[in-house]
C-alpha cells in the first residue's frame, strides 16, 4: 500500500506504485524533504560481484524539523536476539534512553517518543507535522539464502523498517518518497517489469544524515505554516517484520 518504504529498498509511492531505489552502501540519500521537514536515509549494504549494484538497506535516518536533529539508528549486530533493543535515538545530538518496556517514553516541548514494544519498535511524533514508526530488523539466514545477500555471522545487517504519516506536507515536497506525494507526480519507473527501479542517486544523495545540499533539497527550517495542511492518510503496507500501516518503509 502507499507510503512505504521496506527491506533492499522497497518504496511504495503515495501513488501506490511499488519501486526500489538501491542507492549505494555506506552514502546517505533524500527521502523526503519539504519547506518544514527533510528526511535522509543512511543505506548500509553489501556488495554482490554478479551484479551492477549493492543490495542495501536504510540503517538510519536523519530528521531535520524546526531547528532540531532527530536521528533513529539500528546498531550494527552480529546475532541477533530480538529481546536486546538495538535501536539508537538521538535529539539534537543528545542521547535518548528509554527503559525496555512497551508503553516508555520520552517527551520534550515538541517531540513525544515512545516504546510500542519492549525492544526495537518505536513511534516519534510531532503534533501538526510527523508520525514516525521505527522497528529494527535483521536479515535472517534464510531470506539471505533466498536473495544470495551473502551475509554472515559477524554481522546480520540490522536496518530499519519505517512508517511515514505527514499532516503538513506542501506541494513542493520531494525526494526519494517525498516526490510521489505531488499532486500532479507521474511515475518515472518501468510499470511491468518484476523490479521497477526508481533512478536518481546523483539528484537525491547527500553528505550526511543531516544535510540538505541535494539537487531536490527544499528544506527552510523552523517555520510549520508554509504547507498546504495535506492530511496524508494513506492505504497500508504489511512489511514481513509485522509492521504494518502508512508511509512504510521495510523489506521485500
Amino acid at each position: 500500500m502507499p507510503g512505504a518504504v521496506c527491506q533492499d529498498p522497497r518504496f511504495i509511492g503515495a501513488d501506490g506504485i511499488t519501486f526500489y531505489f538501491h542507492g549505494k552502501k555506506d552514502k546517505d540519500f533524500c527521502l523526503v524533504t519539504d519547506n518544514n521537514i527533510h528526511i535522509n536515509g543512511h543505506f548500509i549494504g553489501k556488495r554482490n560481484k554478479n551484479m551492477g549494484r549493492d543490495f542495501t538497506w536504510v540503517q538510519s535516518i536523519g530528521v531535520l524539523f524546526d531547528n532540531h536533529k532527530l536521528q533513529i539508528s539500528a546498531q550494527k549486530t552480529s546475532i541477533w536476539n530480538e529481546n536486546n533493543d538495538r535501536i539508537s535515538i538521538t535529539v539534537d545530538g543528545e542521547n535518548i534512553y528509554l527503559p525496555e518496556y512497551e508503553g516508555a517514553n520520552w517527551q520534550s516541548s515538541t517531540l513525544l517518543i515512545t516504546r510500542i514494544h519492549d525492544t526495537n519498535n518505536i513511534i516519534v511524533e510531532v503534533e501538526n507535522l510527523f508520525k514516525i514508526t521505527a522497528k529494527v530488523v535483521p536479515i535472517t539466514k534464510e531470506e539471505s539464502r533466498i536473495h544470495n545477500y551473502g551475509i554472515t555471522d559477524d554481522d546480520c545487517f540490522a536496518h530499519l523498517d519505517l512508517k511515514f504519516k505527514f499532516f503538513a506536507l506542501s506541494d513542493e515536497v520531494d525526494g526519494v518518497l517525498g516526490q510521489t506525494y505531488k499532486s500532479d507526480y507521474v511515475s518515472k519507473v518501468k510499470m511491468g517489469v518484476l523490479m521497477p527501479v526508481m533512478g536518481g542517486d546523483n539528484k537525491f544523495m547527500s553528505a550526511n544524515s543531516f544535510a540538505t545540499d541535494c539537487s531536490v533539497a527544499k528544506f527552510k527550517g523552523s517555520s510549520r505554516d508554509n504547507g498546504s495542511s495535506l492530511n496524508m492518510e494513506l492505504p497500508s503496507l504489511n512489511c514481513q517484520s509485522g509492521l504494518n500501516g502508512r508511509g512504510v518503509v521495510c523489506k521485500k
